[in-house]
C-alpha cells in the first residue's frame, strides 16, 4: 500500500509551520532532524533539514529566491530538473525515510516553502517509489505575508528599500501562490486558510482531512462542548497571527494589488472545491497576464538595470585594483624586512619566503 506523503507548500509567512506542527501533533511523521526553532519562528518550523538543505542548495545554484517573481525562473528550474541531479538526490533521501522500520506505514508529512519549485522532482520520485504525494497549501492574505516578512527580515532597513521589497515581495507572493496551484493539479490536495486554522483547527481540517484522506488522531466532528482536550489545543492560539495587515498598510503599484486580491480569492474557492475548473481557469488567466505585465516592466526598467550593473562592475574593478595595490605595497614592505639596505639578506631565504607568504594571508585574510 503506498505511503502517503503529504508536502506543506505555500509562501514563506503562510502558516506552514504552523500547520505542518499541527499535523505533527495529529499523527503524521517529521523527518527528522529537524530545523531548529529560531526568534523569528519560536515555535518551530517543523521542515526536515535534509529538505531544507536540498531545496535551497539547488536554488542558489540557479541564483532563485524562494518567492522568485520572474517568470523566467520557471524554465530555469525546468532545465535544471532535466539534467537528473535533484531527482536522483530526492530518490536516496526519501528512499531512506520509506523503508525506515520504526515506521511502518506511518504517513509522512514534509514541509517547505520552497518545494513547488521541484513539483516535478517530487511527483516523479514519489512515484518511482510508491509514496502517495498529496499538496497542502496554507494560505495567507498577502497584506499580511508581506506584513509578516517586513517585520521579520527588514525592520532594521531604511524606507527605501523596505518600499521595494514591499512590491517585490507582493509579486513574489503573486507568482509562487499561482506557481504552489499549478504543482497540485490533477492530484489530492487540499487547501486552509491561515486565520481559519487559528481559529478553529478542528474545523479547518476537517475538509483536509477528507480531502487528502488522511488518518488523524483526533475527533475533528465533535462539536465545541463535547471537544476532548488534544495537544494541538495547546499549541494553536489566536496570538501566533501577529501581524493583521490590510492594504491601506502595504506600499504597491494598484494593478499588482488589485491582482494579488484576485488570486487571494480564488484561491479562497478552493479550500472547498480543489479542483474547480472555472477558478483553474480564471487564475490561468490571471498568469498569463502577470508574466505579460512583467515582461513590460522588465523592458521599462532596462536603462535603469544596466547602468546599475555598469556602476557594480566599475566598482568591483576598482575594489580589485586597490587590494592589489595594497598587496603589492606590503609585499614590497616584506621584501624590505627580509633584506637590509645593502641589499644582504637580513634572514635566511627559508624565513625570509615565509615572511612573503605571512604578509600575503595577512591582507587576504583582512578582506
Amino acid at each position: 500500500m503506498p505511503t502517503p506523503l503529504v508536502l506543506v507548500s505555500g509562501s514563506g509567512r503562510s502558516g506552514t509551520s504552523s500547520l505542518a506542527g499541527t499535523l505533527k501533533r495529529l499523527g503524521l511523521h517529521v523527518p527528522q532532524p529537524e530545523v531548529e526553532a529560531s526568534e523569528t519562528n519560536p515555535r518551530g518550523f517543523y521542515e526536515p533539514q535534509w529538505v531544507i538543505d536540498f531545496h535551497k542548495r539547488h536554488l542558489r545554484e540557479l541564483a532563485l529566491f524562494n518567492i522568485d517573481s520572474r517568470p523566467a525562473a520557471v524554465d530555469l528550474v525546468a532545465a535544471y530538473v532535466d539534467s537528473g541531479v535533484p531527482s536522483a538526490e530526492l530518490r536516496e533521501w526519501l528512499a531512506g525515510q520509506l523503508q525506515a522500520p520504526e515506521r511502518g506505514q506511518a504517513q509522512i508529512v514534509v514541509k517547505d516553502p520552497h518545494a513547488f519549485w521541484f513539483a516535478k522532482v517530487w511527483e516523479d520520485v514519489s512515484a518511482e517509489l510508491d509514496a502517495d504525494l498529496r499538496w497542502l497549501t496554507a494560505l495567507r492574505h498577502p497584506a499580511e505575508v508581506v506584513g509578516s516578512r517586513d517585520i521579520a527580515y527588514l525592520s532594521s532597513q531604511s524606507d527605501d528599500l523596505r518600499l521595494t521589497k514591499e512590491t517585490s515581495n507582493v509579486a513574489g507572493w503573486v507568482h509562487a501562490a499561482l506557481l504552489t496551484e499549478q504543482a497540485g493539479r490533477g492530484r489530492k490536495r487540499s487547501f486552509v486558510r491561515y486565520v481559519d486554522l487559528l481559529a478553529d483547527w478542528r474545523s479547518a481540517l476537517a475538509p483536509v482531512q477528507e480531502q487528502l484522506e488522511l488518518f488523524l488522531n483526533a475527533d475533528l466532528s465533535s462539536p465545541p462542548g463535547q471537544r476532548e482536550h488534544h495537544p494541538v489545543d495547546d499549541f494553536i492560539e489566536p496570538s501566533m497571527r501577529k501581524s493583521q495587515l490590510t492594504w491601506d498598510d502595504v506600499r504597491t503599484p494598484d494593478w499588482l494589488r488589485d491582482t494579488a486580491e484576485q488570486v487571494w480569492q480564488l484561491l479562497g474557492v478552493l479550500t472547498e472545491e480543489p479542483q474547480d475548473p472555472d477558478t483553474l481557469a480564471a487564475l490561468d488567466r490571471i498568469h498569463d497576464d502577470y508574466d505579460a505585465r512583467y515582461a513590460e516592466a522588465v523592458a521599462l526598467t532596462f536603462d535603469h538595470t544596466k547602468a546599475e550593473s555598469t556602476l557594480a562592475g566599475r566598482e568591483a574593478r576598482d575594489a580589485q585594483r586597490a587590494t592589489v595595490q595594497q598587496l603589492r605595497r606590503e609585499l614590497a614592505e616584506a621584501r624590505r624586512e627580509s633584506f637590509g639596505s645593502a641589499g644582504a639578506p637580513a634572514v635566511g631565504g627559508r624565513e625570509a619566503a615565509a615572511i612573503l607568504r605571512r604578509a600575503v594571508v595577512r591582507r587576504l585574510t583582512r578582506r
